[in-house]
């Protein structure tokens, strides 16, 4: 299904898609032996906010001047196709093309402000994802992996969990932090039902944690009485490697989650209600969505769920209308509307970003080509303000005009939200003292 490649030659199926080595394999170990170094102490402060974060990544770089911040009175070649509708929040408007948002801008906020240098796939992905600008001297942990490293969970709940559609590479990994904070990926599409989507009943599956189908908890214990058989051959790699670590000590522990009721409730969406699982939208990236809603209701602390196709160098306004706008107002509506409902949203961050945006002019083959220098994303929950556009861009949405911000600034505000400094410093494996987000720096006008 997710087979088209991006501009720069990426496999859409496979951006950010790294999760657990396999069945017990060797990412949860090293996982909970890191946890228990840590003492099992969070990092948040007791001034958080917010306890989890939602991800919605826009893969390819999102035309947000065509989304969430129209330019209706620009010339011709530039304001697009599209028209300007009024919202819930006074005085913003998004694109016709996005009504079930327009109902729910109230409960979020839009920043139109945000930019950047790096009008390239992967470094960009990087940038956004990490809330550093990549360097070829060190690899950033994903913002995810440091909610794995700096946050607690309850016994049997993975706190880092990432969804299919993701782009293999840096982004999205554990960077200096190592293999124990790599996300753990989700396999299966959560269909059944009626859906489309045909073979798994509605039930998802995260590799690590839990069994693969046909594969029971006693072919587990022979598998691990073989491990055992291995066992300085995989210390032996792990010394070289940084893979294995700690399989002995914390087997039981890892059993522990391979049984945990909670990842599998959060997963079987059957047994959510129809008319819930309707409203998210009937394909793999909705109902990832609403799994992602279940997880964090579980106690996961972060989740990212990427959708590709939005590198519009060609045929922008076609397929945003007929396609990746109705998929995206749809899901992203009712998250909003269901975690509000639940009471879920004041603890959820959740944001709806890309690389970076398109270019405001129109080019010859009715696209827009890559603009990182100005975009505009969504944030809401968690403490930020509801009903509020932060920031402003020129005329012709060429570059921000107000109140500008970058990717390390709003990674340092969401972290602020967890109850995390982002100028804390973690150390990497060679003793180097490394600032979560070097330059970031809190944007106090998006706090509620």
């Amino acid at each position: 299904m997710f087979t088209k490649k991006d501009c720069e030659g990426f496999h859409r199926r496979d951006f950010l898609q790294i999760g657990s080595a396999g069945l017990l394999g060797l990412t949860l170990p090293q996982l909970l032996q890191s946890e228990a170094r840590a003492a099992g102490n969070s990092a948040a402060g007791s001034n958080a906010k917010a306890k989890s974060v939602i991800l919605i990544w826009l893969a390819g770089g999102p035309s947000t001047i065509d989304m969430w911040d129209n330019k209706p009175e620009a010339p011709e070649g530039i304001r697009g196709e599209f028209k300007s509708i009024d919202t819930k929040a006074k005085g913003v408007q998004f694109s016709e093309h996005l009504p079930k948002m327009a109902a729910v801008a109230d409960k979020i906020s839009v920043v139109r402000s945000l930019a950047h240098t790096i009008p390239s796939h992967g470094p960009g992905t990087v940038f956004m994802t990490t809330g550093n600008k990549p360097t070829a001297a060190l690899q950033y942990p994903a913002m995810g992996s440091l909610c794995a490293k700096l946050l607690s969970v309850d016994k049997g709940v993975p706190p880092y969990v990432s969804f299919q559609d993701l782009r293999n590479g840096t982004a999205g990994g554990s960077g200096y932090l190592g293999a124990a904070y790599s996300p753990f990926g989700v396999e299966g599409s959560g269909g059944g039902r009626g859906d489309g989507n045909k073979g798994d009943g509605g039930n998802m599956r995260v590799r690590g944690i839990t069994l693969p189908q046909g594969f029971t908890l006693e072919d587990l214990e022979k598998r691990d009485k073989l491990l055992a058989g291995f066992d300085r051959g995989f210390k032996e790699l792990d010394t070289k490697g940084n893979i294995v670590e700690g399989l002995d000590a914390f087997h039981q522990q890892a059993l522990d989650i391979l049984r945990s009721d909670k990842t599998k409730k959060a997963f079987n969406l059957a047994s959510e209600k129809d008319t819930v699982r309707a409203a998210y939208g009937a394909n793999p990236f909705g109902q990832g969505v609403l799994a992602a809603r279940r997880l964090v209701e579980a106690g996961v602390r972060f989740a990212t769920i990427s959708t590709g196709g939005w590198d519009t160098h060609s045929q922008n306004f076609n397929a945003l209308k007929t396609r990746l706008l109705p998929n995206l107002d749809t899901t992203l509506a009712a998250l909003i509307s269901d975690l509000d409902e639940r009471g879920l949203l004041d603890s959820t961050i959740v944001m709806c970003a890309g690389e970076f945006g398109r270019t405001p002019k129109v080019n010859k083959n009715t696209g827009r080509d890559h603009w990182a220098r100005s975009m505009a994303c969504i944030v809401a929950g968690g403490g930020l303000k509801r009903g509020y556009a932060h920031g402003t861009t020129d005329a012709s949405g060429m570059a921000p005009a107000t109140d500008a911000v970058t990717p390390d600034d709003l990674s340092s505000t969401i972290f602020q939200q967890l109850g995390i400094d982002g100028q804390m410093e973690l150390v990497t494996p060679t003793g180097r003292p490394v600032k979560l987000f070097r330059e970031g720096k809190v944007i106090e006008k998006l706090i509620a």
